[in-house]
């Protein structure tokens, strides 16, 4: 419950002057939707739409899954910066408000990505949270691109270590290490 109250209030004193404002910057500089809307799995694994500013140049969508990689030429100079201060996430408080998810939990990964992963017992258990706008896993390091095996074993580590040990304070531990990296940069973030 603290979570809506907390993204309520985000939603009314940030989101409601930052969205028209990134809206229109990210429209100026290409063509497009200004919000990236991407299925991903929530908790128990049920599929919900995850809300993003567009960091990319819009394109006809394509059959596979690519991940963004270092020096990616499909995102944009606004995007690098939506992305390295993780403003491109703000729009998940959206999501929060919805019930989809939390501030802080296992991060959320799209359909594709899940299946790459799915038959890896400890992969699967991360679901047993409700996925959050930011996590242990990201505030540790283990943000961005999880192309490697090792990658992800990484996250879905930190991932089990944040689930049995999630308490209000560790959140706010959690959340204030999330804004601090959006101070600072994330070196993760492409």
């Amino acid at each position: 419950m603290s979570d809506v109250l907390i993204a309520g209030v985000i939603t009314v004193f940030v989101l409601s002057w930052l969205i028209p404002v990134v809206g229109i910057l990210i429209m100026l500089e290409s063509r497009g939707p200004f919000f990236f809307i991407q299925k991903r799995s929530g908790r128990r694994a049920v599929p919900f739409a995850c809300f993003k500013f567009r960091t990319m140049r819009h394109a006809q969508p394509r059959s596979g899954f690519r991940q963004t990689e270092r020096e990616d030429a499909r995102v944009t100079r606004l995007g690098r910066f939506l992305r390295k201060t993780n403003l491109d996430e703000m729009p998940q408080f959206l999501n929060v408000l919805m019930g989809d998810m939390s501030l802080v939990g296992p991060r959320p990964h799209a359909i594709p990505h899940d299946a790459m992963h799915w038959s890896e017992t400890a992969y699967r258990e991360r679901y047993w949270a409700k996925p959050g706008i930011t996590g242990l896993a990201q505030v540790r390091g283990s943000r961005g691109a999880t192309g490697m095996t090792q990658r992800m074993d990484h996250r879905v580590r930190y991932d089990h270590v944040y689930i049995p040990r999630q308490t209000f304070l560790l959140d706010m531990k959690i959340c204030m290490r999330t804004v601090g990296l959006m101070f600072t940069g994330d070196k993760n973030a492409w």
